[in-house]
């Protein structure tokens, strides 16, 4: 476990060389916000959960009580995903849902581990035909994904449980700031 836990600390202070590209992704979400635009999460498994642990902290709070911000997790709606995955494809499930929710100036914010999801790769796609600026929390092996992205933070990992750790701490840091900077506005 102490071998496991140097490793995870090791990891993590990586990420102090990505403040710069986390700063990046809190400025386009925060002039998403201010243009009246959404932010659309999504992600499979642990990286679904991450999806929806995003869209709660910027539409209820975090850590400050302020106005309710326009974050959709595209992982929540279970009628929407199986009726999706059953008639259409489980590649489509984010897919179909950008291309019935998604509109110019929205930010889709994709989650995947490996960074080679086909439902992740399909829906990032249709976010950028759609004109949407998007986000994505990788590894070192998600070439494919962060192939399509405005924005991408790669953990400087592999193995699933140092990478999503990383992405908790990144998007906890990205909330707050997004958040500190909504804090003192109403509406």
């Amino acid at each position: 476990m102490k071998d496991q836990i140097t490793e995870h600390l090791k990891t993590a202070e990586k990420l102090c060389g990505s403040i710069p590209l986390l700063e990046r992704i809190c400025d386009r979400i925060i002039s998403c916000f201010r243009n009246g635009n959404r932010l659309y999460v999504c992600g499979n498994g642990g990286s679904a959960a991450d999806a929806q642990h995003i869209a709660a902290e910027l539409i209820g709070r975090f850590k400050i009580d302020r106005a309710p911000l326009p974050a959709i997790a595209l992982t929540t709606d279970t009628s929407a995903l199986t009726a999706i995955s059953n008639d259409l494809g489980g590649e489509v499930v984010f897919q179909r849902q950008v291309e019935g929710l998604v509109n110019r100036g929205d930010i889709v914010w994709a989650l995947s581990v490996s960074g080679t999801s086909p439902n992740i790769i399909a829906a990032v796609k249709s976010a950028k035909q759609r004109g949407a600026c998007v986000v994505g929390f990788t590894s070192t092996k998600g070439d494919a994904l962060a192939e399509f992205c405005d924005e991408c933070l790669r953990a400087e990992h592999t193995s699933s449980d140092r990478v999503q750790e990383v992405h908790v701490l990144a998007y906890h840091l990205i909330c707050e700031r997004i958040e500190a900077t909504f804090a003192n506005q109403t509406d």
